[in-house]
């Protein structure tokens, strides 16, 4: 990063894009320059009509977040830290590349990461290559499928297991061949369908005079960079203030739900679809699920499925700020707190619909074009337990086949972390939609079990096990590479419990895990091999 003195110099968006990109040796759009505008991070100057900005007020957000950021973190979580495995020089576009965002997914980790050790490369800290094309790798905890996607990349063939049923669709739906053409005709016609028959209803005539109304409003109250300032300074209260606008508008919401005939709730509150959802976005919901229900293809209609489990996430009925948590389901206006200004609950999932439906063509297609010959399946059924091989026989013959001659070099997985998700109710509202069958009780160190001792002891037992059966199906020389941030020291017994040794642990910072949590966070690599 530059050093050079700074002045107090005003620069146009434009200019200031390319300042920064020079400044920092990584690329920086004046989209991310009118990101920190808009969100407060840099004042906002207008000379003659034309937003500018500071360069002094760059350097110093710059300096704040990037140039002390390595320093601080390893202050405080060690020195052995290897801060090449953050990949802080990546965009979310390439984190989040092709198929990978198919579908939300906590917990996930990064494609490069993957890449990073199952690649041909050698480093200064990778001096081995552990797979080679051609291989087969092995993820017993499959999740949303990032090993078996890259594993596909780099010319390998892979293996995911996984207890859930709906982990293993949005899994294979990323590694499977699709009709496109199929695909995309299904999906015009229920755009077409869903569009009709939201027409019909008073939401859409309802939905556009509130957009209206709201605009006015937050133009009047919370004139969005100003607003942000004056929060960032503390010149205002933010929650008094919004709080106070909230409830003034509130009057408003009311009269146009009764001027438009709206019916907001549902009426009951049993499920999860009649908990989280508005009623006319329920009635959307059974639309499309009826059509889905029709689809002759199976292939097609799992990539359907997707599309619309995508879709209905994000149209849950709850703030911005809780779509990840779903604290209380929210059915008026409110003030976010994520945007600064008064956001109102969906009413219609036409939009979302649709830029779903064309962003999942559009990863399928890019993905097609990276995709290598060989084989890649997530099984669904117990890693403690399963017959890989037998599993693989049922569902992908050719894979199996090459399993039983070649044997599985080895494994790359994210275990899951102990009392941190509960992994199938964070996709409750697919398995009641698409009538799934839920394994909660076959997870490993879930949520609702807590972080005791009991479910400590339990953790180790099951990861162990786990590494136990697998190690049947691996070759002799096997490398396994685990990924967990493990504060309480468990792996060490787990590897012991498996027969198998700690050869080396790679310490990984983690930037960014979310919008909310911007504090220091590692997690360890572990590389194990037999004893």
């Amino acid at each position: 990063m530059a050093t050079d003195q700074v002045t107090s110099e005003l620069m146009t968006i434009s200019d200031a894009s390319k300042w920064a990109t020079e400044y920092l040796k990584k690329k920086v759009t004046s989209s991310n320059i009118s990101y920190l505008i808009t969100y407060g991070r840099v004042d906002k100057h207008v000379e003659n009509g034309v937003t500018k900005v500071s360069k002094e007020d760059l350097v110093e957000y710059y300096k704040s977040f990037f140039g002390k950021r390595e320093v601080n973190w390893k202050a405080e979580l060690g020195e052995d830290i290897d801060w090449h495995l953050s990949f802080d020089y990546l965009k979310e576009a390439d984190t989040t590349k092709h198929v990978h965002r198919l579908h939300p997914y906590k917990g996930k980790f990064i494609p490069q990461l993957v890449e990073y050790f199952i690649d041909g490369h050698t480093d200064e800290f990778k001096k081995t290559v552990y797979f080679k094309p051609g291989d087969i790798i092995l993820d017993p905890f499959c999740g949303s499928g990032t090993t078996i996607v890259q594993s596909c990349e780099s010319g390998m063939h892979a293996i995911g297991i996984d207890v859930s049923e709906f982990n293993a669709l949005i899994s294979n739906i990323k590694v499977e061949k699709h009709n496109l053409v199929d695909v995309q005709s299904e999906i015009i016609k229920i755009t077409k369908a869903l569009k009709t028959f939201t027409s019909s209803l008073n939401a859409p005539e309802f939905e556009q005079k509130l957009l209206e109304e709201l605009n006015d409003f937050n133009n009047q109250y919370f004139p969005s960079s100003e607003f942000k300032q004056k929060v960032r300074k503390r010149l205002i209260n933010e929650d008094q203030f919004g709080k106070e606008k909230e409830e003034k508008f509130l009057l408003r919401y009311y009269q146009l739900v009764n001027q438009y005939k709206l019916q907001v709730q549902q009426e009951k509150k049993e499920s999860f679809l009649d908990k989280w959802y508005l009623k006319p976005v329920r009635q959307e919901i059974d639309l499309i699920i009826g059509l889905v229900n029709q689809i002759k293809d199976p292939a097609t209609k799992r990539v359907i499925q997707v599309i619309l489990s995508r879709t209905i996430r994000s149209c849950r009925a709850t703030t911005h700020a809780d779509l990840g948590t779903l604290v209380e389901p929210v059915t008026t206006t409110y003030y976010c707190s994520k945007h600064g200004k008064i956001c109102k609950p969906l009413f219609s999932i036409v939009s979302w619909w649709e830029r779903y439906s064309k962003d999942t063509l559009e990863r399928l297609v890019k993905f097609d074009k990276l995709r290598t010959s060989t084989y890649q399946r997530c099984v669904m059924g117990d890693s403690r337990q399963v017959d890989i091989i037998k599993k693989l026989e049922d569902e992908q013959p050719e894979l199996a086949k090459i399993a039983k001659k070649q044997k599985i070099r080895g494994i790359f997985s994210s275990p899951p972390y102990v009392g941190l998700i509960d992994y199938h109710e964070q996709h409750a509202y697919a398995y009641e939609l698409f009538g799934f069958n839920r394994n909660d009780d076959l997870e490993i160190g879930p949520l609702y079990k807590g972080q005791g001792k009991e479910a400590k002891d339990s953790y180790v037992q099951g990861i162990s096990d786990v590494l136990t059966n697998c190690k049947k199906f691996l070759a002799h020389d096997y490398d396994i590479f685990l990924v967990a941030n493990d504060k309480s020291n468990l792996y060490p017994a787990i590897a012991e419990l498996a027969g198998m040794k700690i050869v080396n642990q790679f310490k990984r910072p983690v930037l960014n895990r979310t919008e909310r949590d911007k504090a220091a966070y590692s997690e360890s690599i572990f590389h194990l091999k037999s004893k």
